[in-house]
């Protein structure tokens, strides 16, 4: 199998912090990773400047916008946006809990890419907890189309994506790629990929209160000629379509629980992964809720049924 299946939840060993900006809003925000019980998930708790607080849990029921980033809560009220990159990053690295402190409504951007939530991560540590994990094994497609884009839900052995874009631009196209995800070949392949947009769009987003945060350090930026403008260019040949298994992955993550089997989408986006993932969390036929059985140390996993409580943050 080519994802490691833990058999126990885990959580961080100590509280780490960080601060920047949001790419849309464009201002700046602290924000702080706390341990978290067994059984929490992941849950921002999102503060005001007058010290009102909310909690908002990081699940596909929470999400309220998918229109150029994944919003949690009530767009127009308390919300988290642009939760994908570090929901990738918990994601792959295997984080089942942890409490989330944000003092603003937007996740900061960073670099652009989940790295920096990694080194944060690591930096730290990552605890084993008492609690069994579950896992959402798919067993069988589940598809969905919407106009000249599709995503779908496969069974396998495994946690993998298969991504594919095409854009009309010479700097992107069309672009294809796989992998079978773990925390190492997130770390190599996937987590320092960028977001990024071009030229043309940037007024008629700065008019909507959009990329306000938006730089050459945080985007790769294609300008009117279809070339990259940043300085130093891509980090992959590929940077574009990785990012979006990035974002697809951050997307997924909002099931509550790690799944197994391949997910793959043609064109896809924020607004066609959350929409995905309900179709799948929707139909009681097409997954199963399961857990790690090891008959003895050092044996491999095998993986039983076990029942979901009505509570349980897949059942939308």
């Amino acid at each position: 199998m080519g994802t490691e299946l833990q058999d126990h939840q885990t959580t961080l060993k100590s509280r780490v912090t960080l601060s920047g900006v949001g790419v849309h809003g464009g201002k700046p925000v602290t924000i702080h990773f706390n341990p978290a019980d067994p059984d929490t998930g992941v849950v921002f708790n999102r503060i005001d400047q007058d010290g009102d607080s909310r909690d908002i849990r990081a699940l596909v029921s929470e999400i309220g916008a998918t229109d150029l980033c994944t919003v949690l809560g009530d767009p127009s009220g308390a919300h988290v946006a642009t939760v994908e990159h570090l929901m990738a990053a918990l994601f792959a690295l295997g984080i089942d809990n942890v409490a989330i402190e944000i003092d603003g409504a937007e996740v900061p951007i960073l670099d652009g890419s989940a790295a920096m939530f990694v080194e944060a991560f690591d930096q730290v540590g990552i605890e084993q907890q008492d609690a069994k994990r579950r896992y959402i094994r798919i067993t069988k497609p589940v598809r969905l189309e919407a106009g000249s884009s599709w995503a779908e839900f496969r069974p396998h052995n495994g946690t993998r994506f298969e991504i594919e874009i095409d854009f009309d631009s010479a700097a992107i196209g069309r672009q294809a790629f796989a992998a079978e995800i773990d925390a190492g070949s997130f770390r190599r392949d996937i987590a320092r990929a960028r977001t990024f947009g071009f030229m043309k769009d940037v007024e008629r987003l700065w008019a909507a209160g959009y990329a306000l945060g938006s730089s050459l350090e945080n985007s790769v930026v294609i300008g009117d000629d279809h070339k990259v403008i940043n300085g130093g260019g891509l980090r992959y040949d590929n940077e574009f379509v990785r990012h979006k298994m990035l974002d697809a992955m951050g997307d997924l993550a909002l099931a509550g629980a790690r799944f197994i089997g391949c997910f793959r989408s043609w064109r896809g986006g924020h607004r066609l992964n959350a929409a995905a993932l309900r179709r799948l969390l929707s139909d009681r036929t097409a997954f199963e809720i399961v857990e790690t059985n090891r008959a003895g140390r050092g044996r491999s996993a095998e993986m039983i049924a076990v029942n979901a409580p009505a509570y349980a943050p897949w059942m939308i």
